[in-house]
């Protein structure tokens, strides 16, 4: 028997497929497209950050890191460190450091860099210590940490450096980030929101995945989503005697006055698969898009609270999320693309060739570019025509758009 429910759900799956047909039409029919990337798109891939540009698909080095910001490269190679303007490929330092070491991660004011000798990994190998190295232009620092010990992110004064201590150190499962403090080489817990240390005893420890990080703008906050958190109990938890029972929240790091707060996702975020979370951040606005329930929840980055949740449809992709000037958002889940503007109301849906991985808007607005597989592609932001596309062996992810 249909039912008018069923018959609502039968009607929207035909009018989304004759929707989604209207696009491959649209695109089948545009201009031939181009392999000449107009931008410049850094990507990472299995084989290290590569940069595109123009007509030109070049690799800047398999053991590189580049800045958030998408500015500045740093690479390892038999000659030392090399830090690389990451928009033309030119050399702007190169200094021996000694063999073994491996860029981790970059400064946001882009002239620091914090090496390993170990590769990242989640977790990471056991050690009973840490060499950590720190350079940049007439600067060398040396610290031998005990623990497990991975970098995460500078102080914004670049005086010190936001680690992930992971526990116990001969079997990480689960760790707690705290501030290295170049002066004394040591470990410290860090501040809460209002500014007071954290207690012995109050730290959180956590046990999910990092899937995203992201600046904000005036590059003095860092908000890392984590996802995967059964049971995680924040510092305010152990502070008050509560208990806290999300799966996902938004880690809000102040790289200048060094506080952290956890924002709460909603139930369900953090049960579906990591990778169909992603996260946005522009000026007081935040997302994240949840593929697996086909929600999006809204915060405001000066209260840290959730302001509303929207609904669209639900899949089971990889997802990509990103702002463009014009106050639009773009969701992808698989290889949808959904467009909304400030109120939620769904504007277009486009098609990408393959499921995404990752999106980035061009600093005018006006291309969405997509990794997809083995490939970059390009659509005209407006009308989410694709424009072109240029192959990247080993795509794994659309690192930033110039």
């Amino acid at each position: 028997m249909t039912t008018r429910r069923s018959f609502l759900t039968l009607s929207g799956g035909v009018l989304a497929a004759s929707a989604l047909a209207a696009c491959r039409e649209t695109q089948a029919a545009a201009a031939p497209l181009s392999s000449s990337v107009p931008d410049v798109v850094l990507a990472g891939s299995r084989t290290g950050i590569v940069r595109l540009t123009g007509g030109e698909v070049r690799p800047i080095g398999a053991q590189s890191v580049l800045s958030r910001a998408g500015d500045v490269a740093y690479v390892v190679s038999d000659a030392g460190l090399e830090r690389v303007d990451a928009a033309t490929g030119a050399s702007l330092q190169q200094q021996p450091i000694g063999g073994g070491w491996m860029p981790r991660v970059v400064a946001e004011s882009s002239d620091l860099c914090a090496l390993l000798t170990t590769p990242p990994g989640e977790p990471p190998a056991a050690r009973a210590t840490s060499g950590l190295l720190v350079v940049g232009a007439g600067r060398r620092q040396k610290f031998n940490l005990p623990g497990c010990v991975e970098p995460d992110a500078f102080t914004s004064d670049g005086t010190g450096l936001f680690v992930l201590d992971w526990l116990p150190a001969d079997l990480p499962d689960h760790y707690r980030v705290r501030l290295l403090d170049f002066s004394d080489g040591k470990l410290h817990p860090l501040y809460t929101r209002d500014k007071t240390p954290v207690p012995e005893g109050a730290e959180e420890q956590m046990q999910g995945r990092g899937r995203q990080a992201v600046y904000s703008k005036d590059r003095q906050t860092l908000y890392t989503l984590y996802t995967h958190q059964p049971e995680h109990q924040h510092t305010r938890n152990l502070l008050n005697g509560t208990r806290s029972h999300v799966h996902a929240f938004v880690h809000v790091l102040h790289l200048a006055e060094r506080w952290a707060y956890c924002l709460d996702l909603p139930d369900p975020f953090g049960r579906g698969p990591a990778e169909g979370h992603a996260l946005a951040v522009d000026g007081t606005r935040l997302a994240v898009l949840d593929t697996a329930s086909g929600s999006i929840a809204h915060a405001n980055t000066e209260t840290l609270q959730i302001e509303r949740v929207a609904r669209i449809a639900a899949g089971h992709g990889p997802a990509g999320l990103a702002y463009s000037p014009d106050a639009r958002l773009f969701a992808a889940d698989g290889n949808t693309v959904h467009v909304f503007d400030r109120t939620d109301q769904a504007l277009a849906t486009w098609l990408l060739p393959s499921a995404v991985r990752g999106v980035r808007l061009s600093a005018d607005g006006a291309r969405l570019y997509a990794g997809s597989e083995n490939e970059v592609v390009w659509l005209d932001a407006g009308s989410g025509v694709l424009r072109g596309r240029v192959r990247v062996d080993g795509l794994t992810e659309i690192l930033s758009a110039g």
